[in-house]
């Protein structure tokens, strides 16, 4: 038996999708099948029966196929931070391969391939007990629980690289003024309450971050990506659209109000429309009125 990884392209994404919400369908069955009103995301992850979900790890994370005498049986997918530290975000093999030795041998792969990081951190459902001795039996300690989900992490004995790599600090409530803070890396770390003001950002990159409840204003987001992002309950103001067009591609933006602005030169191609209004006339009503027009003419 043969395991090993394959750097995961576009054209893989459908086929790794269905292996994946195979593999998470049937752990919610076994974890959830007596809590149908629990939402367990280390179970069944944000999107994980997404296509587009799938294409975008592949275009911005490192994701491997794990492929077994030339068999796809899983993927695993990884976040690395500068040049220390990494993140296995999710692994998953297929539920007629598990038991085989399969997940193991792909993480010592990843730890082997990858091998100037330090540290590695993992999170795992506090339901999955298996998955608990599985992270133990790999050497990961268990670094955070509580009802829901636990954090394990791996160190290693390999020293920092750089003098500026900082790890375990305790700097709440610090100021930092003109500081050149280029190609810096952040992981894994707690900067709730942060504020940034007169600072460049730009080509910066935000991944798997809780943003909830903050604050934006007066922001240059011109060229831009929003991928994946949970806007429920967002508001924006006071905003404007200067020079470029915004595109919105397959986005949820049900029950969505907008009040007092510009709609001008809006192109809406291939969207329900069910139930939408403009100042309180249905949409489909007038859509239905034009084609009858139209069917007259």
């Amino acid at each position: 038996m043969k395991i090993y990884l394959i750097k995961a392209l576009l054209n893989d994404a459908e086929k790794l999708t269905a292996v994946m919400k195979r593999t998470f369908d049937e752990e919610a069955k076994r974890w959830l099948s007596d809590q149908e009103d629990v939402v367990d995301y280390n179970i069944q992850p944000p999107g994980y029966a997404s296509i587009e979900m799938t294409k975008y790890m592949i275009d911005e994370l490192q994701y491997y196929k794990i492929m077994m005498d030339g068999e796809l049986v899983g993927g695993i997918i990884l976040t690395i931070a500068g040049n220390s530290y990494g993140r296995i975000d999710r692994i998953f093999v297929a539920p007629e391969h598990q038991g085989k030795g399969i997940g193991s041998e792909a993480i010592r792969l990843i730890e082997e391939k990858y091998n100037p990081i330090r540290i590695w951190d993992l999170e795992t459902s506090s339901r999955q007990r298996n998955n608990h001795y599985f992270y133990e039996k790999m050497v990961y300690e268990t670094v955070f629980q509580n009802e829901e989900e636990y954090s394990y992490r791996k160190e290693t004995a390999k020293s920092l690289d750089k003098e500026n790599q900082f790890e375990t600090h305790e700097l709440p409530d610090s100021e930092f003024y003109s500081m050149n803070l280029k190609e810096s890396s952040f992981s894994n770390s707690n900067i709730e309450g942060t504020s940034f003001s007169n600072c460049n950002l730009s080509h910066s990159r935000f991944q798997n971050i809780n943003l909830q409840n903050s604050f934006y204003a007066d922001l240059n987001f011109s060229g831009s990506r929003f991928m994946l992002v949970n806007l429920g309950g967002v508001s924006f103001q006071d905003t404007t659209l200067e020079g470029r067009k915004v595109l919105f591609n397959r986005c949820d933006l049900e029950g969505t109000t907008i009040t007092n602005s510009s709609l001008q030169n809006v192109d809406i191609k291939d969207c329900s429309m069910s139930g939408m209004k403009i100042d309180g006339i249905s949409v489909e009503d007038l859509l239905d009125a034009y084609s009858k027009v139209n069917r007259k003419e």
